[in-house]
């Protein structure tokens, strides 16, 4: 979880210093309804997005636009909530998180819950 957070909290200053100009109409958001796995390989496949180096040791795969405005977050065997895909967008100055609960919704919304709590965190 602690790398969760650096990711997030990078991913929230980057998008503070990120150009106004809307860059990610061209990404795809969510669809809960499409199957995990297809939804999950339709994502990392756009152009311009950039994962995070992977971590064995985190349950989660992080994908960025190279603009830092558009992330997503793909759980991976053993990740509370497994299956999920959750989503952030930056726009108007706020970061906007949507997501897909598959798998356990319990666990699902405690992840939800602190990539949420993460946004109000102040050094």
């Amino acid at each position: 979880m602690r790398r969760l957070a650096a990711l997030v909290l990078l991913s929230l200053t980057i998008c503070a210093c990120a150009p106004k100009a809307e860059t990610q109409a061209g990404f795809l958001g969510l669809d809960c309804a499409q199957p995990f796995e297809a939804q999950a390989a339709a994502l990392v496949a756009q152009p311009h997005l950039t994962p995070a180096p992977e971590d064995r040791a985190e349950p989660y795969r992080f994908y960025s636009s190279e603009d830092g405005r558009t992330s997503y977050l793909i759980t991976k065997p053993g990740a509370p909530g497994h299956p999920a895909i959750m989503m952030q967008r930056a726009a108007g100055g706020e970061v906007k998180t949507t997501g897909c609960p598959y798998g356990d919704k319990k666990h699902y919304e405690k992840l939800l819950a602190y990539l949420e709590g993460l946004k109000a965190w102040h050094r």
